[in-house]
């Protein structure tokens, strides 16, 4: 999962990554030409690496692998090529996730994260619940780590993605 803060590490970030892991662009604070450049640029990279490029609120002109939904999305992308994900927090957003179309969720904060710093994580029991709820594969966000992974997989987990994995010791990564 991208944002800002990632900054110049963003490329380094990426290289890091397993072989065939995905990568989800969202810098939403940046202008559409801004993130169209930079997805042009991620795409380049992913492709090297055999990894899957997913792209949140594509501007004009990006090919990708998918499309990420925010979770404050409310329509269904027009024509979403390839694969659909959104980000949920509870049992609404992924019931309305499903309506718009998405085939793999983000549920998020399992874990408290410095990404969200104050926001409590759902925590191992709500997740499960949500991850049963949701009735599609749910991808774990939020203060992961390869440990924690292995305590959701049994609670439905088909993997993990985080901000700044590549600062840790190498583990499962979204798909």
């Amino acid at each position: 999962m991208t944002d800002e803060r990632l900054g110049p590490d963003l490329a380094a970030a990426v290289r890091a990554l397993p072989r065939g892991s995905g990568v989800v662009l969202r810098h939403y604070g940046q202008t559409p030409p801004e993130r169209q450049r930079l997805a042009i640029r991620l795409r380049t990279l992913c492709r090297r690496r055999g990894h899957l490029l997913l792209v949140a609120e594509p501007p004009p002109g990006v090919k990708a692998d998918g499309v990420h939904l925010p979770a404050r999305t409310r329509r269904r992308p027009f024509h979403p090529r390839g694969l659909v994900t959104a980000a949920v927090h509870d049992a609404r957003e992924a019931a309305r996730a499903r309506a718009l179309g998405a085939e793999l969720l983000f549920v998020s904060p399992v874990f408290a994260t410095a990404s969200h710093p104050g926001v409590r994580g759902l925590g191992p029991l709500r997740f499960a619940v949500l991850a049963r709820a949701a009735r599609l594969p749910v991808i774990a966000l939020g203060g992961m780590n390869p440990r924690r992974f292995r305590q959701l997989k049994p609670l439905g987990a088909r993997g993990y993605a985080a901000t700044d994995f590549w600062k840790r010791p190498a583990g499962p990564a979204a798909p």
